[in-house]
């Protein structure tokens, strides 16, 4: 493919609104900054010659001398507006006169085309997001910085109401771990990659919380099922990747997703914990029947083996129920002495 076929592509990407990176190979700015600092001095040399000219009435020279320090003064400060500072883990979208001109991703001090203009819609004006929670106040961004960073962040999403697979109302919140993977897509396919990835956070929790009930309902059932509670990590694990596949045309790269706050709803929050309540009640009833009934066995077992006393069937009958009543009860028994026979 020759020069001409490239460029053809790439102006057909371009009307199609994909927009290929390219990161640009800028100059030392070092080196121009020495050659601006060596103007400014010289056009301070050439204004003082001016000025004395002036004063000994040579208004032409001096006049000439002035105007060439007018432009040359003008000219530096345009040459200084296209020095750049990119620190560490930072990026720079550069547009020239409304289309795409590069970016710088290495940090370092640089020199590009004075007219080239930083873009960062995500810095551009106050922005209300869900990554603050409790919070209503708008979250509002210095207009200062044009730089994109590309540091790990963290989204907190705000609590949201959902309905677990079983349709009861449950409180989630979760937390993102995230950074901008390429500057380029984050800058120009979305209006705002923040409250893009805030969006789609939301949608995301809703859409994965539908699929798994809070808790096992019914004992008896699949212990190995997942639920929000057993297997949140697991399902935060499905969130990232569902996650990552919505905010991929963003370039962002989702490192993780947690879940920091799970619950009922208030309107089912106490019927909810009266079932756990109940639930607990039964196991621990469930046990203590089962340790009864051994002790009332292994009791009769022992007075039968050793001949201390011998029962008839309604003597045992009537010996197991008091038993069981004594060790089920919930309040300790009151011993009564019989002075009499047992029969």
């Amino acid at each position: 493919m020759n020069s001409t076929d490239e460029k053809d592509v790439m102006t057909g990407k371009q009307e199609r609104g994909v927009i290929e990176e390219k990161e640009i190979v800028t100059k030392n700015g070092w080196k121009v900054l020495a050659v601006c600092l060596a103007g400014f001095a010289l056009t301070i040399a050439a204004f003082i010659l001016a000025v004395f000219l002036l004063e000994e009435e040579n208004y032409l020279i001096g006049g000439i001398i002035m105007g060439i320090v007018v432009i040359a003064l003008i000219t530096l400060v345009i040459l200084c507006c296209g020095l750049k500072v990119v620190n560490p883990n930072e990026a720079l979208v550069l547009t020239l006169f409304g289309r795409y001109y590069g970016t710088i991703k290495q940090p370092g001090y640089y020199y590009v085309n004075p007219f080239c203009t930083a873009v960062n819609p995500a810095n551009a004006a106050a922005i209300k997001t869900s990554a603050q929670i409790g919070q209503n106040e708008s979250q509002t961004v210095s207009m200062g910085s044009k730089k994109i960073s590309t540091k790990i962040l963290t989204l907190n999403n705000e609590k949201q109401k959902v309905n677990d697979v079983l349709g009861n109302p449950i409180i989630i919140g979760a937390v993102v771990i995230w950074r901008v993977k390429e500057p380029t897509k984050a800058v120009f396919n979305v209006e705002n990659y923040k409250r893009y990835l805030s969006t789609q956070c939301d949608s995301t929790i809703r859409n994965v919380a539908r699929l798994y009930p809070y808790d096992v309902i019914d004992e008896d059932g699949d212990q190995e099922e997942k639920t929000l509670r057993g297997s949140s990590q697991e399902i935060a694990e499905g969130m990232t990747k569902e996650l990552q596949t919505r905010v991929e045309d963003a370039g962002l790269e989702v490192l993780e997703v947690r879940i920091t706050h799970l619950s009922y709803a208030e309107e089912i929050a106490a019927a909810m914990l009266q079932r756990q309540q109940a639930v607990a009640i039964i196991a621990a009833r469930k046990k203590i029947v089962e340790g009864a009934v051994s002790m009332v066995k292994m009791a009769i077992d022992q007075l039968g083996e050793e001949e201390i006393v011998v029962l008839d069937e309604e003597r045992k009958a009537a010996m197991v129920s008091n038993l069981l009543v004594v060790l089920c009860g919930n309040k300790d028994a009151q011993p009564i002495v019989n002075s009499g026979s047992i029969y």
